[in-house]
Protein backbone atom coordinates (compact mmCIF):
# COMPACT_ATOMS: atom_id res chain seq x y z
CA UNK A 1 0.00 0.00 0.00
CA UNK A 2 1.39 3.86 -0.79
CA UNK A 3 0.97 5.20 2.52
CA UNK A 4 1.24 9.31 2.69
CA UNK A 5 2.80 9.53 5.82
CA UNK A 6 4.10 13.05 5.60
CA UNK A 7 1.70 14.12 8.89
CA UNK A 8 2.81 11.52 10.31
CA UNK A 9 6.49 11.85 10.02
CA UNK A 10 5.98 15.57 11.52
CA UNK A 11 3.95 14.63 14.67
CA UNK A 12 6.64 11.76 15.02
CA UNK A 13 9.30 14.46 15.15
CA UNK A 14 7.06 16.55 17.56
CA UNK A 15 6.79 13.50 20.06
CA UNK A 16 10.53 12.90 19.83
CA UNK A 17 10.44 16.70 20.83
CA UNK A 18 8.60 16.62 23.65
CA UNK A 19 10.29 13.41 24.87
CA UNK A 20 13.22 15.32 24.62
CA UNK A 21 12.63 17.80 26.51
CA UNK A 22 11.08 15.66 29.35
CA UNK A 23 13.81 13.73 29.41
CA UNK A 24 17.30 16.12 29.70
CA UNK A 25 16.96 17.34 32.97
CA UNK A 26 16.79 13.73 34.77
CA UNK A 27 20.07 12.40 32.75
CA UNK A 28 22.93 12.35 35.07
CA UNK A 29 21.19 13.84 37.56
CA UNK A 30 21.67 11.96 40.39
CA UNK A 31 19.25 9.88 43.00
CA UNK A 32 16.57 12.10 43.94
CA UNK A 33 16.83 10.80 47.42
CA UNK A 34 18.42 8.14 49.58
CA UNK A 35 14.49 6.36 50.66
CA UNK A 36 14.19 3.32 48.70
CA UNK A 37 10.67 4.01 47.52
CA UNK A 38 11.67 7.45 45.82
CA UNK A 39 11.57 7.09 42.02
CA UNK A 40 14.81 6.68 40.08
CA UNK A 41 16.00 9.39 37.91
CA UNK A 42 14.90 6.88 34.42
CA UNK A 43 11.60 6.15 36.15
CA UNK A 44 10.66 9.90 36.07
CA UNK A 45 12.26 10.80 33.20
CA UNK A 46 10.45 7.94 31.05
CA UNK A 47 7.36 8.38 32.86
CA UNK A 48 7.11 12.50 32.06
CA UNK A 49 8.51 11.79 28.38
CA UNK A 50 5.62 9.11 27.68
CA UNK A 51 3.46 11.17 29.36
CA UNK A 52 4.31 14.31 26.92
CA UNK A 53 4.14 11.97 24.35
CA UNK A 54 0.66 10.79 25.43
CA UNK A 55 -0.92 14.32 25.35
CA UNK A 56 0.10 15.36 22.08
CA UNK A 57 -1.79 11.91 20.77
CA UNK A 58 -4.59 12.55 22.75
CA UNK A 59 -5.23 15.97 20.79
CA UNK A 60 -4.17 15.22 17.25
CA UNK A 61 -5.06 11.44 16.84
CA UNK A 62 -7.79 10.44 19.09
CA UNK A 63 -8.48 7.35 17.35
CA UNK A 64 -5.52 5.81 17.40
CA UNK A 65 -4.15 3.31 19.65
CA UNK A 66 -1.40 3.98 21.88
CA UNK A 67 1.32 1.35 23.57
CA UNK A 68 3.61 2.45 25.94
CA UNK A 69 6.17 0.65 27.68
CA UNK A 70 5.22 3.01 30.87
CA UNK A 71 1.51 2.97 30.10
CA UNK A 72 0.15 0.34 28.49
CA UNK A 73 -2.45 0.43 25.62
CA UNK A 74 -5.29 2.73 24.98
CA UNK A 75 -7.21 1.13 22.64
CA UNK A 76 -8.22 3.34 19.38
CA UNK A 77 -10.47 2.93 16.44
CA UNK A 78 -8.37 3.50 13.67
CA UNK A 79 -6.40 0.22 13.32
CA UNK A 80 -3.36 2.29 13.76
CA UNK A 81 -0.80 2.05 16.80
CA UNK A 82 1.82 4.79 18.23
CA UNK A 83 4.22 2.28 19.94
CA UNK A 84 6.20 4.19 22.14
CA UNK A 85 9.02 3.70 24.33
CA UNK A 86 10.64 6.48 25.65
CA UNK A 87 13.67 5.43 27.02
CA UNK A 88 15.38 2.31 25.54
CA UNK A 89 18.14 1.36 27.60
CA UNK A 90 17.82 2.04 31.22
CA UNK A 91 20.94 0.45 32.22
CA UNK A 92 23.04 2.90 30.12
CA UNK A 93 21.03 6.22 30.79
CA UNK A 94 21.67 5.48 34.57
CA UNK A 95 25.26 5.07 33.85
CA UNK A 96 25.07 8.23 32.15
CA UNK A 97 25.93 7.00 28.73
CA UNK A 98 24.12 8.96 25.89
CA UNK A 99 23.45 5.75 23.76
CA UNK A 100 19.93 5.40 25.42
CA UNK A 101 17.39 6.57 23.02
CA UNK A 102 13.19 7.07 22.51
CA UNK A 103 11.25 4.97 20.11
CA UNK A 104 8.50 6.38 17.82
CA UNK A 105 6.56 3.51 15.81
CA UNK A 106 3.40 3.96 13.36
CA UNK A 107 2.20 0.18 13.65
CA UNK A 108 -0.34 -0.40 10.90
CA UNK A 109 -2.19 -3.53 10.93
CA UNK A 110 0.43 -5.37 12.62
CA UNK A 111 3.33 -3.65 10.65
CA UNK A 112 5.45 -0.79 11.45
CA UNK A 113 5.82 1.14 8.48
CA UNK A 114 7.29 4.59 10.45
CA UNK A 115 9.99 4.77 13.09
CA UNK A 116 12.00 7.31 14.98
CA UNK A 117 15.40 6.44 16.95
CA UNK A 118 16.14 10.10 18.74
CA UNK A 119 18.74 10.73 21.08
CA UNK A 120 18.03 13.52 22.75
CA UNK A 121 21.29 13.95 24.73
CA UNK A 122 24.10 14.14 21.69
CA UNK A 123 21.08 15.49 18.93
CA UNK A 124 20.54 12.65 16.99
CA UNK A 125 17.81 11.39 15.14
CA UNK A 126 16.84 8.37 12.56
CA UNK A 127 13.77 9.05 10.84
CA UNK A 128 12.36 5.87 8.97
CA UNK A 129 9.16 5.22 7.03
CA UNK A 130 8.10 3.31 4.01
CA UNK A 131 9.38 3.55 0.88
CA UNK A 132 11.30 6.43 2.23
CA UNK A 133 15.18 6.83 2.48
CA UNK A 134 16.11 6.78 6.01
CA UNK A 135 17.62 10.19 7.61
CA UNK A 136 19.64 10.73 10.16
CA UNK A 137 19.28 14.78 11.25
CA UNK A 138 17.67 14.98 8.06
CA UNK A 139 20.63 13.64 5.70
CA UNK A 140 20.09 9.94 4.14
CA UNK A 141 22.14 7.32 5.63
CA UNK A 142 22.72 4.19 4.03
CA UNK A 143 24.01 0.59 5.52
CA UNK A 144 27.35 -0.76 4.68
CA UNK A 145 27.69 -4.02 2.38
CA UNK A 146 29.54 -6.91 3.63
CA UNK A 147 30.46 -9.64 1.80
CA UNK A 148 30.97 -12.64 4.10
CA UNK A 149 30.30 -13.19 7.70
CA UNK A 150 33.76 -13.41 8.81
CA UNK A 151 33.94 -9.29 7.84
CA UNK A 152 30.90 -8.49 9.99
CA UNK A 153 30.89 -6.32 12.84
CA UNK A 154 27.98 -8.17 15.54
CA UNK A 155 26.60 -6.06 18.52
CA UNK A 156 23.97 -6.92 21.12
CA UNK A 157 22.91 -5.33 24.06
CA UNK A 158 24.49 -8.23 26.48
CA UNK A 159 24.67 -11.95 27.44
CA UNK A 160 22.91 -11.72 30.29
CA UNK A 161 19.67 -11.11 28.06
CA UNK A 162 19.93 -14.51 26.07
CA UNK A 163 18.31 -17.73 27.82
CA UNK A 164 21.58 -20.45 27.77
CA UNK A 165 19.81 -22.04 24.90
CA UNK A 166 19.50 -19.10 22.88
CA UNK A 167 23.23 -18.41 23.90
CA UNK A 168 24.31 -20.82 22.03
CA UNK A 169 22.43 -19.61 18.75
CA UNK A 170 24.13 -16.55 19.41
CA UNK A 171 27.52 -17.14 19.58
CA UNK A 172 26.80 -19.79 16.58
CA UNK A 173 26.78 -16.78 14.80
CA UNK A 174 28.96 -14.07 16.57
CA UNK A 175 31.79 -17.16 16.07
CA UNK A 176 31.51 -16.93 12.25
CA UNK A 177 31.84 -13.13 12.34
CA UNK A 178 34.72 -10.90 13.53
CA UNK A 179 34.23 -11.28 16.99
CA UNK A 180 37.28 -9.57 18.09
CA UNK A 181 35.42 -6.34 17.19
CA UNK A 182 32.19 -7.70 18.91
CA UNK A 183 30.05 -4.54 20.20
CA UNK A 184 28.58 -5.03 23.67
CA UNK A 185 26.00 -2.52 25.28
CA UNK A 186 23.80 -0.20 23.29
CA UNK A 187 20.18 -1.38 23.02
CA UNK A 188 18.39 0.79 20.06
CA UNK A 189 21.68 2.48 19.37
CA UNK A 190 23.23 -0.37 17.67
CA UNK A 191 20.64 -0.08 15.43
CA UNK A 192 20.73 3.08 14.44
CA UNK A 193 25.10 2.48 13.75
CA UNK A 194 23.84 -0.16 11.38
CA UNK A 195 21.88 2.13 9.61
CA UNK A 196 24.20 4.60 9.20
CA UNK A 197 26.98 2.13 8.20
CA UNK A 198 29.15 1.09 11.08
CA UNK A 199 28.15 -1.81 11.87
CA UNK A 200 26.69 -5.04 9.93
CA UNK A 201 24.51 -7.04 12.23
CA UNK A 202 22.81 -6.76 15.47
CA UNK A 203 21.55 -9.59 16.99
CA UNK A 204 18.80 -9.76 20.28
CA UNK A 205 15.97 -12.37 21.81
CA UNK A 206 13.23 -11.46 24.21
CA UNK A 207 12.51 -7.54 22.55
CA UNK A 208 9.08 -6.58 23.24
CA UNK A 209 7.37 -4.59 20.30
CA UNK A 210 8.00 -1.58 21.89
CA UNK A 211 11.82 -2.24 21.44
CA UNK A 212 11.68 -3.06 17.60
CA UNK A 213 8.86 -2.17 16.00
CA UNK A 214 10.91 1.76 15.01
CA UNK A 215 13.92 -0.30 14.19
CA UNK A 216 12.44 -1.96 11.54
CA UNK A 217 11.64 1.68 9.06
CA UNK A 218 14.85 3.08 9.94
CA UNK A 219 16.97 -0.08 9.49
CA UNK A 220 15.38 -0.72 5.90
CA UNK A 221 14.88 2.62 4.78
CA UNK A 222 18.51 2.71 4.97
CA UNK A 223 18.78 -0.28 2.55
CA UNK A 224 19.13 -2.81 5.45
CA UNK A 225 16.80 -6.07 6.32
CA UNK A 226 15.06 -6.68 9.77
CA UNK A 227 14.01 -9.90 10.22
CA UNK A 228 13.56 -12.97 13.23
CA UNK A 229 16.20 -15.69 13.82
CA UNK A 230 13.91 -17.94 11.12
CA UNK A 231 14.54 -15.25 8.74
CA UNK A 232 10.46 -14.21 8.78
CA UNK A 233 9.67 -10.67 8.67
CA UNK A 234 8.78 -8.72 12.32
CA UNK A 235 5.46 -8.42 12.85
CA UNK A 236 3.16 -7.28 16.09
CA UNK A 237 2.73 -11.04 16.82
CA UNK A 238 6.66 -11.95 16.69
CA UNK A 239 8.37 -13.52 19.48
CA UNK A 240 10.75 -11.34 20.13
CA UNK A 241 13.90 -12.77 18.33
CA UNK A 242 15.67 -10.13 16.47
CA UNK A 243 18.12 -10.11 13.52
CA UNK A 244 19.23 -6.88 11.31
CA UNK A 245 21.35 -6.85 8.66
CA UNK A 246 23.48 -4.26 6.89
CA UNK A 247 23.65 -6.53 3.84
CA UNK A 248 20.76 -7.87 3.03
CA UNK A 249 22.87 -10.56 0.79
CA UNK A 250 24.06 -12.08 4.47
CA UNK A 251 20.50 -13.55 5.79
CA UNK A 252 20.91 -16.81 4.59
CA UNK A 253 24.27 -16.82 5.82
CA UNK A 254 23.33 -15.28 9.40
CA UNK A 255 20.01 -17.34 9.60
CA UNK A 256 21.96 -20.68 8.50
CA UNK A 257 24.36 -19.78 11.52
CA UNK A 258 21.88 -18.93 14.09
CA UNK A 259 20.38 -22.54 13.55
CA UNK A 260 24.32 -23.88 13.36
CA UNK A 261 23.99 -26.13 16.34
CA UNK A 262 21.43 -28.83 14.85
CA UNK A 263 18.57 -27.90 17.45
CA UNK A 264 16.11 -28.31 14.32
CA UNK A 265 13.23 -27.42 16.60
CA UNK A 266 14.32 -24.32 17.16
CA UNK A 267 16.21 -23.70 13.57
CA UNK A 268 13.75 -24.93 11.35
CA UNK A 269 15.35 -23.66 8.06
CA UNK A 270 12.61 -21.73 5.69
CA UNK A 271 12.45 -22.51 1.97
CA UNK A 272 12.63 -20.50 -0.57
Amino acid sequence: MKLNLDADIDLAQRLADAAGAAIRPFFRSGVASERKEDASPVTLADQAAEEAMRAILRVERPDDTIIGEEYGITAGTSGRSWVLDPIDGTAGFLAGRAIFGTLIALVIEGWPVLGVIDQPIAGERWVGASGRKTTFNGQPVSTRRCRELSDATIATTGPHYFSDHEGEHFMGLAAKTDYRRMVMGGDCYNYAMLASGHLDIVCEAGLKLHDWAALVPVVEGAGGLMCDWNGDPLHAGSTGHVLALGDPARQDDAVEALACNHDHQHGHHHEH
